[in-house]
C-alpha cells in the first residue's frame, strides 16, 4: 500500500515574517495563476486554484495561526471535483525560526483514504513528492 503522507522541510534564508505571506497565498503550490500573489489565507475560505496544464483544484483553508501554522485541504487527485473529506488531502505548513532563517515543514496526508486504485494512489503520491521537491526550493527563492 502506498504511503499515507509526504513530509518535507527546507531551511529558508529569510525570517518567518518574510516567509509567512508566501505560504499564506492559498494554493501557491498548485497554481500558475499569478492573481493569488499577495492574497492571504483566511480560515474557512473556499476557492478554486487554477493550473493551465493540470486543471482546477478546489481548496479550503482549514486553520491559520500566523506566523507559525497553516493548513489547507485540497482536491488534488480529482481536479474539478467538489471538495469532500474523502477525496482530498490535508497540507500543513509549519514555520519555525532557526537562526536568521525559517525552517519550513510541509506534511501532506490523507492519501490512503482517496477513493481510487492503489496504482493511481501511488502515482498521486509520487507526483506530489516530486512536486514538493520543486515547490519548496522555488518558495525559498521567492523569500530570499
Amino acid at each position: 500500500m502506498p504511503s499515507d503522507r509526504i513530509e518535507r522541510d527546507i531551511l529558508i534564508a529569510a525570517a518567518p515574517d518574510r516567509v509567512w505571506p508566501l505560504v499564506a497565498e492559498p494554493g501557491f503550490w498548485a497554481t500558475d495563476d499569478e492573481t493569488i500573489e499577495g492574497t492571504m489565507a483566511e480560515e474557512g475560505q473556499r476557492l478554486v486554484v487554477k493550473h493551465s496544464q493540470h486543471g482546477d483544484f478546489p481548496l479550503r483553508v482549514e486553520k491559520v495561526d500566523p506566523p507559525r501554522y497553516l493548513a489547507y485541504r485540497w482536491v488534488s487527485a480529482f481536479p474539478g471535483e467538489e471538495l469532500r473529506e474523502d477525496n482530498s488531502t490535508l497540507v500543513e505548513f509549519t514555520l519555525t525560526p532557526e537562526g536568521d532563517g525559517t525552517r519550513l515543514r510541509v506534511v501532506e496526508s490523507g492519501f490512503a483514504a482517496l477513493p481510487t486504485s492503489d496504482e493511481n494512489r501511488r502515482n498521486v503520491v509520487k507526483d506530489h513528492t516530486d512536486g514538493w521537491a520543486q515547490c519548496l526550493p522555488a518558495l525559498a527563492a521567492r523569500a530570499g
